[in-house]
């Protein structure tokens, strides 16, 4: 494997703002991924994509060089992720370094830990488009998960004739900390339309993501914890 493990991060955040340098039990969220990968790879194959200066500036007070600030076209709040990987990727190919695999750690995944990317890397191979980790959904779209159909009536998510939750079959969700990823595959087509993907699971608490303030809260009681 020849990786190039991308931290994309964003310094427009909405649900909470400025979230990927707010301090996180002391520390900026960003750099819990930051050291994560750190324990597992050298920083020139490490890249924090970011389109903030101030993002840029506390992963470089680490030590980590941020090679590029990303173009405008990439700053936007309509800029998909998928653009921001392949700009990312083709900077470090045009700077001489030819990844065969890309390995995303979103920073607002903190208690993802080094062993979760390795164990990620481990379920890797060729017949592989991209390993992602997951949690357990407790949403089951045979059971919980309802749509309107044409009417405006509720249905079922998805059909199945099941009495008992315990008896649905086991539904994933995608949690954003690890993704492992096919760099042939990246260049032809979005992650979403992957096929020959495989799931790496994670328990509840290390899967936290945040995403809006009460997310963040749960974060702070983690930490509290000592988990």
């Amino acid at each position: 494997m020849r990786p190039l493990v991308i931290i994309p991060a964003r310094g427009g955040s909405k649900g909470v703002p400025g979230k990927n340098i707010k301090l996180l039990n002391g520390k900026p969220l960003i750099l819990y991924s930051i050291e994560a990968a750190r324990e597992l790879f050298s920083d020139d194959i490490i890249c924090v994509s970011t389109d903030n200066e101030d993002i840029k500036s506390v992963a470089e007070s680490a030590g980590l060089n941020v090679p590029f600030i990303r173009p405008t076209e990439l700053a936007t709040d309509t800029a998909g992720s998928y653009e921001v990987l392949i700009h990312a990727l083709n900077y470090y190919e045009s700077e001489g370094y030819i990844p065969d695999t890309v390995i995303i750690l979103q920073p607002t995944s903190p208690f993802r830990k080094s062993l979760h990317i390795q164990e990620s890397m481990a379920l890797y191979d060729n017949q592989c488009e991209m390993v992602v980790s997951v949690k357990i959904s407790k949403s089951n779209p045979y059971y919980t998960l309802r749509e309107e159909d044409e009417n405006g009536w509720l249905v079922k998510s998805k059909t199945g004739d099941f009495t008992r939750r315990q008896d649905c079959p086991i539904v994933y969700e995608v949690n954003g900390a690890v993704y492992i990823v096919n760099v042939n595959s990246l260049k032809t087509k979005p992650l979403i339309k992957f096929s020959n993907v495989r799931k790496y699971l994670m328990d509840e608490f290390c899967s936290h993501d945040i995403d809006t303030p009460l997310d963040w809260e749960i974060a702070e009681f983690i930490c509290k914890e000592g988990y």
